[in-house]
């Protein structure tokens, strides 16, 4: 009997991460780029290839490519490893907007980028 709680149990938290991750809207780092405002500090999500990630004491950022554009993405909670296949949630923003709240590493430069609220890598 507990065996089978245990699957139901096992099935019940992917599904709550699938809808989490889902319940953004998704989109594309060529849509992002093109109208900012349109998406700015808004959920949304993405999915694409980590193509650089800087990381010291599980804070970071990782640069991701989804196939139409590139974008940095900035985490305090972890960074996956290049290569990685990432899905992400998180909220567009300005690095002015960010200030001293998260210091960035000097890769990331100026312009957009993506605040993780949530990956999952694979």
């Amino acid at each position: 009997m507990n065996r089978h709680l245990g699957r139901w149990a096992g099935l019940l938290a992917v599904t709550m991460l699938a809808v989490g991750l889902t319940g953004c809207r998704e989109t594309t780092v060529a849509r992002l780029l093109a109208e900012p405002e349109r998406w700015r500090n808004r959920d949304v999500g993405l999915q694409g290839n980590v193509v650089q990630s800087v990381s010291v004491l599980g804070r970071g950022a990782y640069q991701l490519d989804d196939g139409t554009g590139l974008i940095w993405v900035v985490s305090t909670h972890g960074v996956p490893r290049e290569g990685a296949r990432v899905r992400v949630r998180g909220e567009l923003k300005d690095i002015v907007d960010l200030g001293t709240l998260v210091p960035l590493p000097p890769q990331v430069g100026s312009g957009l980028v993506l605040l993780d609220k949530e990956h999952r890598a694979r």
